[in-house]
């Protein structure tokens, strides 16, 4: 949450700085995202593994509402569509954890 909190204000910042639209070197949105993905994953290089390849794919896929989350205005776009996908990560990894184990 600190992450989300921190990072909306600041890319809004940074965003109307640069004059560009998510400018690509705000990565606080990246962080925010994977640490959902990794926030209830099994301390083991396959689990974090699983759950960094898990936000990256939902990450360029971005499915509903992910890609919607970007027309936002400023810094809610470029945090809330890698929250939604490090969500899509997360929920994933607990199915696998549940069923795989």
């Amino acid at each position: 949450m600190c992450a989300i909190a921190i990072g909306v204000p600041a890319a809004t910042r940074v965003e109307r700085e640069s004059e560009r639209q998510d400018p690509g070197h705000v990565v606080i949105d990246e962080v925010a995202g994977q640490w959902i993905a990794l926030i209830h994953s099994r301390v083991n290089l396959s689990h974090l593994l699983a759950g960094f390849l898990f936000f990256r794919l939902f990450d360029i896929v971005k499915p509903w509402p992910a890609r919607q989350l970007e027309s936002m205005p400023a810094g809610w776009g470029i945090m809330l569509d890698d929250v939604a996908a490090g969500v899509y990560a997360l929920l994933l990894m607990l199915a696998l954890q549940h069923w795989i184990g």
